[in-house]
């Protein structure tokens, strides 16, 4: 809601994008899932909804997060130490790597060069 009790209503429907993760990057998601499960029962799917959340707003939002170079960007969860590392293609989002934002930065650079190979 917006000052004086009105909301936005957009006056055109979005374009909504598709998304897709790599292997590896679906990899890093299930184990943190099962990281945070196991820590905390219900965590772990806090984590899944967070995900989910992060990811909705990319495929809304695709250039709306911050580059990090390469052509990727990175998307920061809520509530977790993680970001969602994402390339913006023709018709699909990428998701490169869900990243621990503590542990081994950049990583995740050698995917982007394979990415760019295939596509």
């Amino acid at each position: 809601m917006y000052p004086g009790g009105r909301s936005f209503q957009p006056s055109c429907s979005r374009y909504i994008m598709n998304s897709e993760f790599l292997p590896e990057a679906e990899d890093e998601f299930r184990e943190a899932v099962r990281y945070y499960e196991n820590e905390v029962p219900g965590i772990g799917l806090r984590f899944v909804a967070e995900v989910r959340k992060g990811v909705t707003f990319i495929t809304e939002n695709p250039y709306a997060a911050a580059g990090v170079g390469s052509g990727i960007r990175r998307k920061v969860l809520n509530h977790f130490p993680y970001s969602l590392l994402y390339s913006v293609e023709s018709e699909l989002i990428v998701i490169v790597a869900v990243a621990h934002q503590k542990r081994r930065p950049r990583y995740w650079r050698g995917r982007v060069k394979e990415l760019r190979e295939v596509l």
